[in-house]
C-alpha cells in the first residue's frame, strides 16, 4: 500500500526559471535604453512589455505549474514586469523631455530681432490720384459717372460725332471685340476714352449736369516708358444754361491748384476733337520753374523741357452734334469737357519717369507713396 502523495512538486518550466527572467528584463533594459526617439521607444514597449513579450509569455507558463510553485513562480514574474515597466515609464519621461525641449527651441520666437524686415505696404498712386481727382470734384457739388469697358460703338464712336467714315475713327487704335461667330462684326470695342460715359448721362439725366468720369481705357499701343495699352482716364462733363469757355478755364484752374498747388495755372492752345467745338489743348504751368525756365538759358527745366509749360490733356465746349445726338437741346443747353490722363497727372505730380514703373508691381515703387490719402 503506497503512502499520501507528497503535495510538493518540484517540476518547474524553463520560460520562468530566475535566470530566464534576469535575462528578460536585462534585454528590456537594454532596448529601452537604446531607443532614441518616441517612435524606437514605443516599438520597444511592444517588444518586451506588450502581450506578446517575453515576460508576458512567461506569465502564460503559470499556469502550467503545480500548484505548490505557482506562487513562488508569479512573485518572480511580477517583480520582473514591474522593473520593465518602470525602465520604460523611466525612458519615456527622458525621451517626452528632449522632445519638448526641441519644439521648444524649433518654435521660439526671438522678440529682438528688428520688427521691421517684412515690407510695409502702400496704396497705388494711381488709386490714390483717382481718389483725389474724386475728392476735389465731389467738393464742388459733381458727381462721379461710371460705364462698361466693353463699350458698343455706337456710345464710343456715333454718339460723340464720329461716324462711320469719320477718319479719326481709324486713328484711335481700337480693340474690336469679335462676335460670338467669330467675325468682327459686333458692334463692341474695348473703349478708347471714357467719354461714352458722358453720352451715357446725358442720355439718361436731364441738365443740369456736371459729372466727372473717371475709369480704364484700351488702345493698340506699343508699352513704352510713355505708351500703354491699358491706361485710365479723367474726363469731367458741365451742361446747363450759359456755360462759357470761361467757366472751362476756371474748371481747369481750381484743378491744376488742386493737383499742383497755389499759382499753377492753365493755358488752352486752339486744337481740334470731334466732340468739341471749339476745342482746345490745356498747357500746365511747369510746377518746378513756374514758366520762368521759358526763353531763359541760364534757368534750365528737365521738367517742361525749359518751356515753361506742359501739356495735360484735351478740352472744349460740347459740340451741338453731340447734345443733338444726345437728347439735349444745343439752343438751350450748352457746355464743356475736358479729359486727362490719369497715369500722365500722376507722373507729373509725383516725378515719375516711366509709365511701365507702374504697372509692373514692384512694391518698392507704390512704397515710396506711402499711404497718401
Amino acid at each position: 500500500m503506497s503512502g499520501a502523495n507528497d503535495p510538493y512538486d518540484p517540476k518547474q518550466v524553463a520560460a520562468l526559471s530566475p535566470a530566464a527572467l534576469a535575462a528578460g528584463v536585462a534585454q528590456a533594459r537594454e532596448a529601452l535604453a537604446k531607443a532614441a526617439d518616441l517612435d524606437q521607444l514605443r516599438a520597444a514597449q511592444a517588444a518586451h512589455v506588450g502581450d506578446r513579450s517575453p515576460l508576458a509569455l512567461a506569465n502564460r507558463e503559470i499556469a502550467a505549474l503545480p500548484p505548490a510553485a505557482k506562487s513562488d513562480a508569479g512573485k518572480r514574474v511580477n517583480a520582473a514586469r514591474t522593473e520593465v515597466r518602470q525602465a520604460y515609464a523611466a525612458r519615456l519621461a527622458e525621451l517626452e523631455a528632449e522632445r519638448d525641449a526641441r519644439v521648444l527651441l524649433e518654435e521660439s520666437v526671438d522678440v529682438t530681432l528688428p520688427w521691421d524686415r517684412r515690407i510695409t505696404g502702400a496704396r497705388h498712386p494711381l488709386t490714390t490720384t483717382q481718389e483725389l481727382i474724386g475728392d476735389v470734384f465731389t467738393a464742388m457739388g459733381w458727381e462721379v459717372a461710371e460705364g462698361p469697358e466693353v463699350e458698343a460703338e455706337w456710345f464710343n464712336f456715333d454718339a460723340l460725332n464720329i461716324g462711320v467714315d469719320h477718319p479719326t475713327r481709324t486713328l484711335m487704335d481700337t480693340f474690336f471685340v469679335a462676335a460670338p461667330d467669330g467675325s468682327a462684326d459686333s458692334g463692341l470695342v474695348l473703349r478708347t476714352h471714357t467719354s461714352p460715359v458722358q453720352a451715357r448721362v446725358m442720355l439718361t439725366r436731364k441738365p443740369p449736369i456736371y459729372v466727372i468720369c473717371p475709369g480704364k481705357v484700351f488702345r493698340t499701343d506699343e508699352p513704352d516708358a510713355t505708351h500703354s495699352p491699358v491706361f485710365h482716364q479723367v474726363e469731367g462733363l458741365v451742361i446747363d444754361k450759359g456755360i462759357t469757355m470761361a467757366h472751362l478755364k476756371g474748371t481747369l484752374d481750381h484743378m491744376a491748384q488742386a493737383f499742383f498747388g497755389p499759382g499753377i495755372v492753365t493755358r488752352l492752345r486752339p486744337s481740334y476733337f470731334p466732340f468739341t467745338e471749339p476745342s482746345a489743348e490745356p498747357d500746365l504751368l511747369c510746377f518746378v520753374c513756374r514758366g520762368e525756365s521759358a526763353g531763359n538759358p541760364n534757368r534750365p527745366c528737365r521738367t517742361c523741357d525749359s518751356e515753361g509749360w506742359i501739356e495735360w490733356g484735351g478740352c472744349g465746349m460740347v459740340n451741338p452734334r453731340v447734345l443733338r445726338a444726345c437728347g439735349i437741346d444745343p439752343e438751350v443747353y450748352s457746355g464743356f469737357a475736358f479729359g486727362m490722363g490719369i497715369e500722365r497727372t500722376m507722373m507729373f505730380r509725383n516725378n515719375a519717369a516711366d509709365l511701365r514703373n507702374i504697372v509692373e508691381g514692384d512694391v518698392r515703387f507704390t512704397q515710396a507713396f506711402g499711404m497718401e490719402a
